[in-house]
Formats: structure tokens, sequence, C-alpha cells
């Protein structure tokens, strides 16, 4: 078995969300940053998770993603299989053609094995689990989330209002005034 960025992501990325999503629904571009996953990546991973009812999402201003389930009631596994992460170590996809119209190949049995281990492993470990072995490791989550109101990071400047006179003649009326 091979396991991708997209099976790792995923698991990554619901650990984050359910370490943080007491203080409501969080979004995506806060994950992104703090895992330094891409954001279009994410999306694209988490479009499928919510097909999978693994979260649901929030619209509009303070909206972003909770978990669907308790953390307790969703798998290592469920996470994996609804990226559509393939937890397979046969050649054949499990078809029992590793050889094509010859059969089987002589370790075919010893992969199926594998991939029934894994999956029975995968299966066996919560999403409850893997946050609360980041919270024994003293990880730490900020208590609100960060809320950005502006999109530069560069202070606006204000004109400075000059009283002056705008023109030769409203410098030369300036002066007869005075």
């Amino acid at each position: 078995m091979r396991l991708t960025t997209k099976g790792r992501f995923a698991v990554t990325a619901m650990i984050d969300l359910a370490l943080r999503q007491n203080n409501g629904p969080v979004t995506l571009a806060a994950i992104s940053q703090r895992q330094q996953i891409s954001l279009s990546y994410l999306e694209q991973l988490f479009g499928k998770l919510r097909r999978h009812e693994l979260v649901e999402s929030t619209r509009g201003p303070g909206g972003g993603y909770t978990l669907a389930r308790k953390a307790g009631d969703i798998t290592v596994a469920d996470i994996i299989v609804s990226v559509d992460e393939p937890i397979d170590a046969t050649q054949c996809g499990g078809k029992e053609n590793c050889l094509g119209e010859a059969g089987r190949c002589m370790t075919h049995e010893l992969w199926a094995a594998l991939n029934q281990r894994m999956v029975e492993f995968l299966d066996s470990v919560t999403l409850q689990k893997l946050v609360d072995e980041q919270l024994a490791k003293g990880i730490q989550i900020e208590d609100k989330p960060v809320t950005r109101r502006a999109i530069s990071t560069t202070p606006v400047v204000k004109p400075i209002r000059v009283n002056a006179p705008n023109s030769v003649f409203a410098l030369g009326n300036a002066f007869a005034k005075s």
C-alpha cells in the first residue's frame, strides 16, 4: 500500500478541524496556513469529505467546517476511503488477475492478508484518539479564531487635509484678505 499525500493531508486536516471546532466553524484558509497545505487542495479534499458526510460546511461570514459526527465515531479508514485513497497492497486491486489471464501471483494471499490487517488497523484508530494524542503532546489551541478584516497587511493611510490655497488665484485672494 502506498499512502499518498491525499490520505495524509486529509487525516492531518481532520485532526486540525477536530481540535479547533469547539470555537465554531474552522476555515480552510486557517487549516491551510497552520498545516502548510495548499488551500485549493484542501477544498478538493473537503468536498469529498462533505459528500461522505464526515464534515459539514457553513457559508457566509463566520463560516467554515465542522465535523458531521463525533470524533470518536470517525475512523482513519473512513477518512482515507472518503478521499478515494485505495487501501490495497496487491498489484491487481484484489481482482486476483495479477498475472493477467494466467491468474493470480504466488504472493497474492500475502498482500490480500496485509490489506485486511491495514484496514482493520486504520478502522481501529478514531479521530478522537488522534486528537487526544495531540493534546497529550501539549499542542496549543487558540481560544478564539483569528478574525482578519482586511486582506492587506499594510495599514490604510488616511489622506492629510491641508488647508491651503489650491491655485494661484486662491493664493492671491488669501494674501488680499490678510
